[in-house]
């Protein structure tokens, strides 16, 4: 019995939800994890004070299902404190993101953890498919560059959270750094400079919710964050950071226009 609980927990997936205010999305969110091929999984959310029935959503899941656990912040502290606290209790040998809005498709788990292990990979992420706050397919599908190195990443994120597993047996411990928004990008960044590669599964296997606000003040918010993220966190020097501030505006700009 010991032999079966330890090759279990060796390939238990750990998935890290962050929720404020979800209650419109949640429970789509928590139903495309139970819906997984892939049993063996522990969904940890971490509530950052939601003022609406977030809360009371996912404690009748839980209830129901005990993979899923709710923890409850007693402050509001933004994503990176959600996740690194849902990173701090989780059990398993592999963490998944999935923000408490987006949706996995059955296979995700399955497969990703199928790439993984055939491959001998620490950090992978796959493609994925934008939907509007209704769920409904607006045919856009961001794609998966086979592998991602950090030279690659600077210039240009093209890993989606919402798809990213890593095996912590292999990087070791992590957390986002705390700052409100590029969190999971300065993460990846760290893990590719550390030497980690990001090796991309050819396959949509999740659906990324677009949610209100104004695209250009975000574009303009998102330009200021990235420009941070180079001169305060990867601690480029100016040039450097003007070289690929600039592929990240053209990038952002044949993204737009195309």
């Amino acid at each position: 019995m010991g032999v079966v609980v330890e090759e279990k927990y060796n390939k238990l997936v750990s998935v890290i939800t962050p929720a404020f205010n979800s209650a419109r999305f949640i429970e789509e969110t928590i139903q495309s994890v139970q819906n997984q091929t892939y049993p063996h999984w522990e969904m940890i959310i971490v509530d950052d004070c939601s003022t609406d029935e977030t809360v009371k959503i996912i404690q009748e899941y839980a209830t129901q299902d005990k993979r899923i656990k709710l923890i409850q912040l007693m402050e509001n502290s933004g994503p990176a404190v959600a996740r690194n606290t849902a990173i701090r209790n989780s059990r398993g040998r592999y963490i998944a993101f999935l923000d408490s809005d987006d949706q996995w498709l059955p296979k995700k788990l399955e497969k990703q953890l199928q790439f993984m292990e055939e491959k001998g990979i620490a950090f992978s992420f796959t493609k994925y498919r934008n939907v509007d706050e209704n769920g409904v397919e607006s045919g856009t599908i961001i794609e998966a560059p086979e592998v991602v190195s950090y030279s690659h990443l600077l210039k240009q994120n093209m890993i989606g959270c919402l798809t990213v597993m890593l095996d912590k047996t292999k990087v070791g411990n992590v957390e986002m750094v705390n700052i409100r928004s590029r969190q999971d990008y300065a993460l990846w960044l760290s893990l590719c400079k550390k030497g980690f590669q990001a090796y991309g599964l050819q396959e949509v296997l999740a659906k990324y919710r677009e949610v209100g606000n104004s695209l250009s003040s975000n574009k303009l918010k998102m330009a200021k964050q990235n420009w941070k993220l180079y001169r305060e966190i990867e601690k480029l020097g100016f040039l450097k950071s003007s070289w690929y501030f600039l592929h990240y505006v053209y990038y952002k700009v044949r993204k737009y226009t195309s």
